[in-house]
């Protein structure tokens, strides 16, 4: 159904309905989001000229529910539905509701949704068509003996993925007929409660290859056109981390082959609006080198969440595209009027902990400083200091693209726009994303989807010891807080807990906690602290605090940073960094208690999905205990040691903080 409207509603959250509005709003159609309980006060419910609560905060109750998405556009005079991407985004069904209800569907038609919606389809229909694939199973049988042979005949390393949906969701690897099981387990698992749906299909995992996929855009009078091609190659868990336009080493002959090649899959199905038509290529650096050959691994019939770089080299409003298809006008360029101006690359930052391999972080933003007024920088972010980060979706923050007349530039305004920005209040991926930035084999465009892994000995190291600047500011900010008036008497001078000295000049004594290391440092207050840091003594002089933002000198070079304290807990953002230190107090015995080996701690916050064990089972090391689910990532929790279970501390379907105990295995000292 196309026909002009005035008013949008944006059947999703976060970063992607922030967007969506804000293209909605500079077209003078009248915004409408959606929320959950979980997001009452989020950002794109704000940046909404109307806002309609759908239900409690689990997705299958509220995002999900497409009974409660119809109630909120006929009570918001919705005359539009735009589903960004994720949720429902590539659900025919909703589609078809949608339009049966007298909407406005913003995406392509119910019809190619369902043919390339499905992965095992769409896999069916290209192989019909004559596009290559790589070698798999995509078939209706789901049994796990027809999975089991169908892997025994492609081969492994085999990737085992969901066939409905994307972005990672549902997809493992199988090193061998081994693992296969608990891969198939737990994709099945994620794909049902990121999808609603558990088929599965194969593929022979290729470990190496380059990620590339095609932008194409379709309207209702038949034309198509692609708007060039983006590298997604730089991911973890399966899920894009990294993308830039154009690929590095594209030449003009494969883009225009793999363009025609994705406009064919979408003529094949009568396609309207903006879809990605993704490949593999398998061998070389390049994507053009000679002897690559290039796979078609899937069809996303949505917006992509790394839409901007296409934006960004093309200078297009790919969300007015669509919407103006939507009301049935016909696309605005033809192929040859499709310009590529530059390059751009986006990273997205990530609400998780890279260290404990990539579990989601939750809690509150303390501090969020993304950067504002850089050129060639945009920022696409669904979150605000202060926001909550809730187990309940995706992870995704924010994004940030850079732009320039070449890659060299790009990157080199990527770097400031990294420097410039912090997270605190919970774990981010923003040191990863850095590492990555600052890569040699990053710079020389050296990208397959292994790259993480391959370097993640640089990538992924713990930080190193607090720096001088850092501990200055700790050691500043404990000498602030050590004076408290006495409220009933702001001029008692037993109120304060201050350094002075009956004889001799007057000091306080800190005990923090870098990591492991135990750090005892000696403040002298004054108008001039003279501080005593493990590397020798620094004098400090106009000091100044805004709130948690403090300047000063220090040995005569400017230091700037934000100091958080929770208690203590200090969390130092300087220079570019994030550290956190402990307080101990300062009789403290040194070194740290390690936990108890037969202790199992909740790795991340997150729903028990499942126990697979009871109480007096006896259990070898590396046994699965548990299911976790968080941020629709599952995972399984495995004994520490060999021993018994002697107390479980949770029961199926319980909320559990990071950290929490989940259950106590004693040990078998003997073994």
């Amino acid at each position: 159904m196309t026909r002009p409207f005035t008013s949008l509603l944006v059947a999703n959250r976060g970063e992607i309905a922030v967007r969506i509005l804000a293209t909605a709003r500079r077209m003078g159609l009248r915004g409408i989001a959606v929320f959950s309980d979980a997001d009452a006060g989020a950002a794109h419910v704000a940046a909404a000229d109307a806002a309609a609560r759908l239900g409690p905060a689990p997705a299958r109750e509220s995002y999900l529910s497409i009974p409660a998405l119809l109630a909120a556009a006929r009570a918001t005079g919705a005359e539009a539905v735009h589903p960004g991407y994720g949720f429902l985004s590539e659900n025919a069904e909703f589609a078809e509701a949608v339009i049966g209800a007298g909407l406005v569907w913003v995406g392509p038609p119910p019809a190619a949704i369902r043919a390339m919606g499905s992965k095992a389809a769409a896999k069916a229909l290209m192989e019909a068509s004559g596009v290559p694939l790589v070698p798999g199973y995509h078939g209706e049988d789901q049994s796990e003996d027809r999975l089991r042979a169908e892997a025994a005949r492609i081969g492994f390393p085999i990737l085992v993925k969901a066939s409905a949906g994307g972005g990672g969701k549902g997809m493992k690897v199988a090193a061998s007929a081994a693992e296969l099981e608990e891969a198939l387990t737990l994709a099945r698992g994620e794909a049902k409660a990121a999808f609603g749906d558990d088929r599965l299909l194969l593929e022979r995992f290729l470990p190496s290859p380059r990620h590339i996929e095609i932008q194409v855009f379709g309207d209702s009078h038949g034309a198509i056109i692609h708007l060039h091609e983006r590298d997604c190659s730089i991911q973890r868990r399966h899920q894009k981390v990294v993308e830039e336009a154009p690929a590095p080493g594209m030449t003009a002959a494969r883009r225009a082959e793999m363009g025609e090649a994705a406009c064919a899959a979408a003529r094949a199905i009568g396609y309207v609006g903006a879809g990605t038509v993704e490949f593999i290529v398998d061998a070389g650096s390049s994507p053009d080198a000679a002897g690559d050959s290039f796979h078609f691994m899937e069809m996303n019939t949505r917006l992509q969440v790394e839409h901007p770089v296409t934006e960004a080299i093309t200078g297009l409003d790919l969300v007015e595209w669509q919407l103006r298809i939507a009301m049935g006008e016909a696309l605005p360029l033809r192929q040859d009027q499709v310009r590529l101006d530059g390059h751009a690359i986006e990273m997205r930052l990530y609400a998780e902990d890279p260290a404990r391999d990539f579990a989601p972080s939750t809690g509150m933003l303390r501090h969020l400083d993304l950067p504002s007024g850089l050129p060639g920088i945009r920022v696409d972010a669904g979150v605000r200091q202060g926001d909550a980060v809730s187990i309940h979706y995706d992870p995704m923050l924010a994004k940030i693209i850079a732009h320039g007349p070449d890659r060299a530039t790009a990157l080199r305004r990527l770097d400031r726009a990294l420097a410039s920005s912090a997270v605190a209040g919970i774990r981010s991926n923003l040191p990863l994303l850095r590492g990555i930035a600052a890569h040699p084999a990053f710079r020389d465009a050296a990208l397959d989807t292994g790259f993480i892994a391959r370097h993640a000995e640089e990538l992924l190291a713990a930080p190193g010891p607090a720096p001088r600047a850092v501990l200055a500011a700790a050691l500043l900010r404990l000498l602030r807080d050590a004076v408290r008036p006495d409220p009933a008497d702001l001029h008692s001078p037993w109120g304060a807990a201050g350094a002075w000295r009956l004889n001799g000049d007057g000091y306080q004594d800190f005990v923090l906690l870098d990591g492991a290391a135990r750090l005892a440092l000696r403040a002298h207050p004054g108008a001039a602290p003279l501080l005593d840091l493990p590397d020798g003594p620094a004098r400090v002089q106009a000091v100044r605090w805004q709130g948690e933002a403090l300047e000063a000198t220090l040995d005569g070079m400017a230091l700037r940073a934000t100091v958080l304290r929770d208690g203590a807990a200090l969390t130092v953002l300087c220079n570019g960094a994030t550290q956190e230190l402990q307080l101990l107090d300062a009789g403290a015995a040194s070194g740290a208690t390690a936990e108890g080996g037969g202790r199992v701690l909740a790795p991340m916050p997150g729903r028990v999905l499942q126990l697979l064990v009871g109480e007096g089972q006896a259990v070898a090391r590396g046994a699965v205990l548990l299911v976790m689910e968080a941020m629709k990532v599952q995972m399984r929790i495995a004994a520490p040691a060999e021993g018994v279970v002697r107390a479980l501390r949770c029961q199926v379907g319980d909320l559990v903080e990071d950290g929490a105990e989940l259950a106590v295995i004693e040990v078998d000292l003997a073994t």
